[in-house]
């Protein structure tokens, strides 16, 4: 059978997997599509709640940005993985006694008013769209090597799939789809690792692997890889390089961000009690640790993987002809998301770092002219992997319906974050108070249908890749949703008008920073200054803002507060009861 077939079969066969539970799990009423009537088993919403989380930043593109940096993008592991903590024990117990269907209820309960409730819904959809443009990006990207159709296309078939099953069974028929894809992509993701794993160092298991000896050469596996990139130009894979001060705040942007992440902290509005939300988000940390735990040996292997096959002989020797490339460049070059270019025309394929004066040296005498790999899109290495170590077909097919499950379960959750805002928070408890259950949950299906239109539009020019632009959706929950929650939380003296200061202060702050680099609303051609270090503030990427953000979102809530009045006396008892132990079993319900 050939490769496109099987692709297609297993592909179709995880799609028609997908469609049956939504038909079978349909949501019939409002409790079903906002939070699934509050029935989940704990172990069914973590491994849901893993694989929301984990997406096509984490399974597609998140190993791609190690594997081309090294050391550096580690910030990537760390902070989504301590902020997946804090987020476990700082909110989503607390959030789940409250007893509501949305982030942006909570607030605006918490804080006594429709105008905090209304700047919460802004906040959540400008993240939950930036979000999901990174979401449609990995899964076009996806599309287009394994259906063999350009980006667009595959971006285009992406968006009916998850129109499909996410508009029809709302959070209950999503959270079951997504049990299914975290089974899906936890398998695709481990079977290749394990075997690339076996082939490089001999050890099966592939955290440990990338700390074993690299069979063929005798050496650690990292110290092969330091040789190797260090002989063509490249900075070695292990060393830290670049601003300290930039990786420290882009770590803890990506941890309160994913803290303030609104379609994560819904999954936990779905379980029955208080305590099963702790238990959930236990079992969701395992469940993504099993991905979490490979992902930087995935990318270090796949990094020598590629030099190996460019230079087979060893990095001072010729590199292979072009025409004598492996399969795997030709498929991936259909997609455009790998180019060659024969800069010398000398048939051969010259790969290193042609802005590394160490190397140029070299390279002249060996009659280059130049880095030939013209355009490497960091998103495919995963999904390249399988063919790159040169794997069976089944692999491969796997790897494809995993990335896929990966960028549609997030796409998923967050379609419904957005749905919820716009027909529970704005439409029935702010404009059209009296809607009926049946109507909201048409608008909510509605408001669904034109967020991934929406998404969609912007998949096609994302300003960056699929990791990147979440990491700016991150930055933008760390300004926003993580502070407010928090003061709601443990602050009982927090006001209205400080808690909504804050929340548009950080809004503000992080998108006037984002657009001057990146182009306002992500147009291209649209930046003010060019996104090059020498042009950031004190040094900030755009990436990293999300922290100073949260910073100036604190400060002008506390500077306002300070010059306002107090809260009603019942809104601090309600603070108070929230956080203390008693009492759990009672949360408020609808």
């Amino acid at each position: 059978m050939d490769q496109f077939t099987l692709n297609l079969l297993v592909v179709g066969a995880s799609f028609a997997l997908y469609v049956g539970i939504a038909i079978w799990a349909r949501a019939g009423s409002t409790a079903d599509f906002y939070a699934a009537s509050r029935g989940v088993n704990p172990i069914v919403n973590g491994a849901a709640t893993a694989a929301d989380w984990m997406s096509a930043a984490s399974f597609i593109s998140m190993a791609g940005l190690i594997a081309f940096v090294g050391y550096g993008n580690s910030s990537f592991l760390m902070g989504w993985t301590g902020g997946y903590v804090l987020l476990a024990l700082l909110l989503a117990p607390y959030l789940r006694k409250f007893g509501r269907f949305t982030v942006p209820e909570f607030i605006g309960d918490r804080f006594y008013s429709q105008t905090a409730r209304i700047v919460a819904v802004i906040c959540l959809l400008v993240i939950s769209i930036t979000y999901v443009i990174g979401q449609m990006t990995g899964a076009g990207v996806a599309f287009s090597r394994f259906l063999e159709v350009e980006s667009w296309q595959g971006l285009l078939i992406a968006s009916a799939v998850v129109f499909l099953y996410a508009v029809l069974g709302g959070m209950k028929g999503i959270t079951y789809t997504q049990l299914a894809q975290y089974c899906v992509l936890i398998t695709a993701y481990t079977i290749p690792a394990v075997f690339i794993s076996l082939q490089l160092t001999s050890n099966p298991i592939p955290p440990l692997g990338l700390f074993s000896t690299h069979a063929e050469s005798g050496l650690p596996l990292l110290t092969k890889l330091n040789e190797v990139l260090l002989e063509l130009g490249f900075q070695d894979y292990t060393g830290q390089h670049g601003s300290t001060f930039n990786m420290f705040l882009f770590t803890m942007s990506l941890m309160i961000g994913t803290a303030g992440l609104p379609h994560v902290i819904i999954r936990f509005f779905t379980v029955p009690r208080v305590a099963d939300a702790r238990k959930s988000a236990g079992w969701a940390l395992i469940f993504i640790a099993l991905l979490y735990l490979s992902a930087p040996a995935v990318g270090a292997m796949a990094r020598l993987n590629i030099i190996t096959t460019i230079f087979p002989n060893g990095t001072q020797e010729q590199p292979i002809a072009y025409d004598e490339r492996p399969d795997w460049m030709g498929n991936w070059e259909q997609t455009g998301l790998l180019a060659f270019e024969d800069k010398n025309n000398d048939g051969l394929i010259q790969y290193y770092n042609d802005a590394s004066d160490e190397f140029q040296a070299i390279a002249a005498e060996r009659g280059w002219e130049g880095n030939e790999m013209v355009t490497f899109n960091r998103d495919i290495l995963v999904l390249a992997n399988p063919e790159i170590a040169q794997l069976p077909g089944w692999v491969i097919a796997l790897i494809a319906a995993g990335g896929l499950a990966a960028a549609l379960s997030t796409a998923a959750g967050l379609l419904l974050a957005i749905s919820s805002a716009v027909s529970h928070d704005l439409l029935k408890s702010t404009f059209m108070k009296d809607i009926s259950e049946k109507n909201e949950l048409l608008a909510a299906r509605i408001s669904m249908a034109g967020a991934i239109a929406v998404a969609t539009y912007l998949g096609l020019n994302p300003p960056g890749f699929a990791a990147q632009v979440v990491a700016l959706a991150f930055g933008l929950a760390a300004a926003t949703l993580f502070p407010v929650l928090m003061m709601g939380i443990f602050s009982m003296k927090m006001n209205t008008e400080g808690a909504v200061s804050g929340m548009l202060a950080g809004l503000i702050a992080t998108l006037l920073y984002i657009f001057t680099y990146l182009g306002w609303f992500f147009i291209p051609g649209t930046n003010m200054l060019a996104n090059t270090p020498d042009n950031w503030l004190f040094g900030i990427s755009p990436l990293s803002f999300g922290a100073v953000g949260a910073v100036i979102n604190f400060a002008v809530a506390y500077a306002v507060m300070s010059v306002t009045r107090e809260p009603p006396k019942e809104i601090q008892e309600l603070v108070y009861s929230i956080r203390v132990p008693r009492g759990a079993a009672g949360a408020i319900d609808h």
